[in-house]
């Protein structure tokens, strides 16, 4: 199978998860993008769903597909959401952010009782870090933030290159939010926690795309079939 039939796969076994009735987070990212196609086929056949959006486009798709769509504001509780991980650990610890959402993503996961993780398999790994990290900062004071994010991620014992995030046209990408993401290319995260807890005393940053204890259950496609890390109850 191609890697989108796999991830297909993963999106359509977490639609089986939804229940009419149930308030929904909808990720953003190439394979949650997915769910979201799969769940409007369930919202145009009936089932009654309402949604809070991660990103503009998501939202954009959302209400494209003509699924019900709410804000945190109007719906500061949900039942479950669904979202992709740029890489993922056997303790369900993630590494979010490469669609330049982790921001709305963190705050929607917390606001849910479930985040159920799809993926294909490639994106489970031994030891997080060799997907880069995202951390979003304010553009003031950039170069002071970036230095201090530096001794933060060396005092947690990974150490590595800070890349400001660009558009194809070389400008600087903005988030959803008008911040930046500096991207950490550090290779190997051997303590998550350690480095989650130095980089929110980081003035300048807004967040980090560290998901730790958010993720109930993760569904992984492979050639093989689906696995399932946690549990989906």
């Amino acid at each position: 199978m191609t890697q989108d039939e796999l991830k297909r796969q993963a999106a359509a076994r977490a639609v089986e998860l939804v229940r009419p009735g149930m308030r929904l987070g909808l990720g953003t990212g190439s394979t949650a993008k997915l769910f979201v196609d799969l769940l409007g086929e369930r919202v145009a056949a009936g089932l009654d769903v309402i949604c809070v959006a991660t990103s503009e486009a998501t939202q954009a798709q959302a209400l494209s597909l003509s699924i019900p769509m709410s804000t945190l504001d109007e719906t500061p509780e949900l039942d479950l959401t669904v979202d992709g991980a740029d890489e993922l650990d056997s303790q369900l610890r993630l590494i979010k952010g490469g669609g330049a959402a982790l921001l709305r993503e963190k705050i929607v996961a917390a606001a849910s009782k479930r985040m159920v993780v799809i993926a294909d398999e490639s994106k489970l790994v031994k030891c997080l870090g060799r997907f880069p990290l995202p951390i979003e900062v304010v553009p003031f004071g950039l170069e002071a933030t970036r230095r201090a994010v530096l001794a933060a991620t060396a005092s947690a014992g990974a150490s590595g290159d800070l890349v400001l995030r660009r558009k194809a046209d070389g400008s600087v990408l903005l988030t959803d939010g008008g911040h930046y993401i500096l991207d950490a290319h550090l290779g190997e995260i051997a303590e998550p926690e350690a480095l989650a807890t130095a980089l929110v005393a980081v003035p300048g940053v807004v967040e980090h795309g560290l998901f730790l204890g958010l993720a109930k259950a993760a569904i992984l496609a492979a050639g093989t079939g689906l696995t399932v890390l946690g549990s989906l109850d």
